[in-house]
Formats: structure tokens, sequence, C-alpha cells
């Protein structure tokens, strides 16, 4: 009996210190090192603040243009962009990971899972760095010191920095939350007013309304590679929209992918790699294939050498050119090379999502132009309609403006022109920047880097009721939502009202469907869920997710 007790213990024994021995080993297999770098080269440098609006170092500056853009000009080596960039922007990088991380507890309120969360991506993303050229480890490293203290118990500055790049792979992981589901095309020859390329683009990466409230503009000049602008958040290095002093304009838009089993590159490393060191849509391709991505992604590049658009169509281990006969090109969220016909993901994606329903609005969109320019560009990408002008309801992810863009964003590649839309997503005004300007060498904070005459005015949809009406619906998301969590009421009146603020959008009877079953109102959350079947659904899965609430109700009530 002792000899049988002490096999158990010792067996227990080993056991345990095997889990003890693992759970060091996992511990520092997930510190991630910083590169090795000499000393911080701004360790004691200080800003000169010109006005609240306006702080500068050396010939370096942020400053807060009136439209609420903040307007980022750097230049050196990838350790000074990525110093500069932090010490310039501290205040907008701490406020931008305080939303990212207040978005993520809304998304996951389990402190328990968050922890979870928080050791598996660590985990996941341990080999990252061997995926990121050093230079831009270097300056994301040269960011990282400059983050807030407070959020150190996620993971040590650097390793956060870096694995916060990865935010827009993870997004579109996530297909059922609805980040990314952009728009992009563009024009040229026949099809544009001048017979010169323009492009325009919708980036729909939404992570709470806080997320977007304070974009930068950024304007980096490094040692190496071409000069270029990108719209970009405090800390972000890598680049999903933006165009390069040889008028070479790159955007992102996601496509299915498999869940990834382990890291590799982040696509806005891989498009900021572009941005810098490729001049014509050949060179862009090239340096594309050089990474392996984790998840799928469709770059649309624009070049002003080339006088066209094409689209690097991207997969963890197939990277294709996708080239159009015509004039136009347009991108949503599926691949459209004929490679990916027979492909189950792209496939799936075409028959399930929003992405093919958009690529044929954009159609529309584009037929109704025999000639466009950049006022008609920004048309289309604030059009709010389904197919044939139809009723869709606000917010809808077929829709081109989904009312929930991070940025809008159009480009004039070989004027080196781009216009830049304010707050709120692309509603407000476009501003419009010359990039000759701009990276003229004796360009600062004070030189006339906009093109007043040519800023296109707000929407004339922000100052009309149907905006208000869409406010009350967002609000009410929120609040109804709270509601069934908290197990408080809501009251009828305030139910009618926001059923009335969005009516043909689907999302509305869900959330009072769910309402309404959360209070055992049985019959009314039924009817209020056949209503939904009379709209658009946006993808197959909530037309699913709503036939099978109904079916489950109806069989309750036999």
């Amino acid at each position: 009996m002792k000899r049988a007790a002490k096999i158990i213990l010792y067996i227990f024994g080993t056991f345990l210190s095997i889990i003890i021995i693992f759970l060091i080993y996992a511990y520092f297999r997930i510190q991630i090192s910083p590169p090795q770098v000499g000393q911080n080269p701004l360790e004691h440098a200080s800003l000169t603040r010109i006005n609240d609006s306006i702080s500068t170092y050396q010939n370096n500056w942020i400053k807060l243009d009136h439209s609420g853009l903040y307007e980022l000009s750097i230049s050196g080596n990838p350790y000074e962009l990525g110093t500069l960039h932090g010490l310039l922007a501290k205040d907008l990088i701490a406020y931008q990971e305080a939303a990212f991380v207040s978005e993520i507890r809304k998304k996951v309120p389990s402190e328990s899972y968050l922890k979870f969360l928080k050791y598996f991506i660590g985990w996941f993303n341990r080999d990252m760095p061997q995926y990121i050229p050093l230079e831009r480890q270097i300056e994301i490293y040269g960011v990282s010191q400059y983050t807030d203290d407070a959020y150190d118990f996620i993971a040590p500055k650097y390793q956060r920095i870096l694995n916060y790049h990865g935010a827009h792979d993870i997004g579109h992981t996530l297909q059922n939350m609805n980040l990314v589901a952009c728009t992009a095309f563009g024009a040229w020859g026949q099809k544009s007013d001048d017979g010169a390329l323009i492009l325009g683009r919708n980036f729909d990466f939404y992570v709470g309304d806080q997320f977007a409230e304070k974009k930068i503009v950024g304007f980096i000049k490094p040692d190496q590679g071409y000069p270029f602008m990108y719209i970009t958040w405090g800390g972000l290095t890598g680049v999903v929209s933006g165009m390069n002093k040889a008028g070479l304009s790159i955007t992102l838009n996601s496509a299915k992918s498999d869940i990834p089993t382990s890291s590799s590159t982040p696509v806005s490393i891989v498009a900021r790699q572009i941005l810098q060191y490729a001049s014509t849509i050949e060179q862009a391709y090239a340096e594309a294939q050089k990474y392996r991505t984790f998840v799928s992604e469709s770059f649309m590049i624009g070049s002003a050498k080339d006088g066209y658009a094409a689209i690097i169509e991207k997969t963890p281990d197939t990277t294709l050119l996708f080239k159009v006969d015509g004039h136009q090109i347009i991108g949503t969220n599926h691949f459209q090379s004929p490679y990916f016909d027979s492909d189950s993901l792209n496939v799936q994606n075409i028959r399930e999502s929003a992405s093919l329903y958009r690529f044929k609005r954009m159609q529309q969109l584009l037929n109704q132009y025999q000639k466009i320019n950049y006022l008609n560009v920004a048309e289309i990408l604030r059009d709010q309609k389904g197919m044939d002008n139809s009723d869709i309801g606000m917010c809808n992810e077929k829709a081109v403006n989904q009312l929930i863009a991070h940025h809008s964003i159009i480009f004039k590649p070989e004027q080196l022109l781009v216009w830049v839309s304010s707050a709120p997503f692309q509603l407000g005004e476009y501003v419009c920047y010359d990039l000759n300007k701009i990276f003229d060498e004796s360009a600062d904070y004070k030189s006339p880097i906009k093109i007043d005459s040519l800023s296109i005015a707000p929407d004339a949809f922000l100052y009309s009721d149907a905006y208000k009406q869409s406010q009350i619906y967002r609000k009410g998301v929120i609040e109804i939502s709270q509601a069934m969590s908290d197990e408080k009421e809501v009251s009828e009146p305030y139910l009618q009202k926001f059923e009335q603020s969005n009516p043909q959008f689907f999302h509305i009877y869900k959330v009072l469907g769910d309402y309404y079953t959360s209070k055992n109102q049985n019959a009314k959350a039924l009817e209020t869920y056949k209503k939904a079947l009379k709209c658009e659904f946006p993808r197959l899965v909530d037309q699913t997710d709503i036939e099978t609430r109904i079916n489950d109700l109806m069989k309750e009530a036999k």
C-alpha cells in the first residue's frame, strides 16, 4: 500500500514538475527581446511648443489641423523615425492604446478570458520578429519607448507595440465582428476626366468610435527609399493607406482566411515596405513576394509611372498580380484572379459575404459617370444605397459607405495630390494635401502643404435628420445591449424610437428580438425577428442566425 502511494506521489510530482518547467519555458519563450540599438538619440530631448496645436523638434513637427486631422512630419533613420514618432505623438499613442484596450474589454468583458488571450497571443506571436525586417523592428522599438506605463500589465512596451501591428490581421480573421469590410477602386485613361489615374478607398476598420477620433496624416522622410505619406494612428508604423513621392499608392482590402496557426508578417508591414521601396507595380509585386503573411489580403497599387492600377492578391502561400483590360478597377473583399476561381475559401467568401454585392454596387456607381474626377470619387465613397439605389439601411456592410470608416482617402498619383477625410467617417471635409510641397526639403510646419481650393465640402447627409437617426441607432444598440447584460428594463417608447431610427436594417430587429427574448416576451420577439426577414442581410450568416432564432421560438410555442 505504501509502495503504491509512493508511486502515485512520484508520478504526481513528476507531472507537476513538467508543468512548472513548461510554464517557466513558456513565460520566457513568449518574451520578445527588442533589437539591439544604441542609445536613444532623443533620450533627453524636449519639444518646442509653438502653440496649443503645434509642437516641433528640430525640423520635425506635429500639428493639429482645423479639420481635426493631426499632421506628423518626421525624417531620419529607422531608430530616429521611431523615437520622433514617439516623442511628437506621445499623447496620441497613449490615447490610441487606451481606446484600443477599452474596446477589447467591451468585446471580452471576462478578466480570466482576457488573461488567457494575453498569453495565447503572446505565445502565438512569439516568433513574429523573424518575419519583420530589422529596420521596422528598430523603428517600432523607438516608438515603444514613449508608450504608457499603465499597460505594462499586458506585455512589455516593445512586445505590445509589435503585436498591435497585427491588429488589422487579427481583425479580419474575426469575420463575424465586421471589422474590415473595405472598398477601393481606381480609374484612368478613358474613365478619368483628365486621363490621369485616380483612386479612392474607404478603410472600414472599426474598433469603436473613439479609436477613429484622432487620425494622423504622416509625412515620412526615411534615410533610405522614397518619402511617403500615410494615414495612421498613434504608434502604428505600418501602412494601410498611403502614397510615396514616386506616385505609387497602396491600400489594403482583407480577404477570407483560414484561422492562422502561427504568426508571420503583418500585412501593414508588407504595405510599408512596398510604399518605401517601390515605384512601379512590378516592383511592388516583387516586394510583396518577399514576405509570408498569416492572413489573406488584397493590395491595390496605383502607379504614376505605369499610369494604371492593379491588385496584388496575397495568401500565406500564394502571391498573384491581378490586372484588368479596361480603364477601371474595383477591390472589395474577395480575390478576382482566375487562380482563385476554384479556391474553396474564396468561393465561400463570394457566396456568403457582402463582398460581391458591394463589388456590383461599385460597378453601378462607376457606370453613372462617363468620366470621373475627385468630386465624383468622394460621392461614390459616401454612397449608402444598395443595388439600384435601394434603401438597405444605414450601416449595412453591403453599402460602400457603412458609417464605420476609420478614414477615406483619394489619390491622384501623377499630380501627387491626396485627399483625406475628416471625422466623422467619410462625411467630414476631405482635406487636399500637395505632396510636391510636403516633400520639398525646405518645407516646415509653416509651409502651405494643403490646397484649400481643392478641399471637398462635408457631406450634406451630416446635417440631415437621417444622420441624427443614425446616431440614435448606434447609441441604442449599445444601451439596449448593456441593459440586457445588466438585466434592466428598457421603456417601450425608447424601443419604438430605436426601431424607427433605422427600420430598413436587419440589425435593428435582431437587437430588439434579443431584448424581448431576454424578457421572456417570446411572442414579441418572434414578431420582431420576422421583420428582419424583409431586410437586405449583409451576410448569409446573419440571415441564418435570424432564421434559427425564429425556428427556436416557434418550437417553444408549440
